[in-house]
């Protein structure tokens, strides 16, 4: 597999919070991800590698354009969830806006693209959810640990 970081593997997302404070361009970056995401069939190096990721396309709340997001996702009780924690930043990533503006977007996971309804978990639910996350990539404690907002999550549905 290619990679664009000329890094190890470091485990997923151990070392995605330092590499994304050191670039200045973070749609750079995306679209990097993006790239190598496409031409690997969904698999990234660098600090994603082994974590599940996909494409998240949201329609901006404000533009009304379309924006994409690499984000990593986990297959818990069946749900596909991603999780807002923007590596702990005091404020929620722009993804997350756009849901909670318009809950239908689009994701590509590996090979397959299709549509999808996003749901923001009640603060029960994502209370519950939210340690087996971090069983599956205990860098997301140290996310929650870093701010005073709650990291949300969302469920990703398959529509019809």
């Amino acid at each position: 597999m290619r990679s664009l970081w000329g890094l190890g593997n470091n485990g997923p997302g151990s070392r995605a919070q330092d590499l994304v404070s050191e670039i200045s361009d973070f749609k750079t970056f995306n679209a990097n991800v993006v790239d190598e995401f496409r031409e690997n069939d969904g698999k990234v190096g660098g600090p994603f590698e082994g974590a599940t990721l996909l494409l998240l396309t949201t329609t901006g709340a404000k533009s009304c354009l379309p924006r994409m997001s690499p984000l990593a996702y986990f297959d818990i009780e069946d749900r596909m969830l991603v999780i807002g924690s923007y590596a702990g930043a005091d404020i929620d990533p722009a993804w997350v806006h756009n849901l909670r503006a318009n809950s239908h977007a689009h994701v590509e996971v590996a090979t397959t693209a299709y549509d999808v309804v996003a749901r923001e978990l009640p603060r029960a639910e994502r209370d519950e959810l939210y340690p087996k996350v971090v069983e599956r990539a205990p860098v997301f404690a140290d996310y929650q640990a870093k701010t005073s907002r709650v990291i949300p999550i969302f469920e990703l549905r398959k529509t019809t």
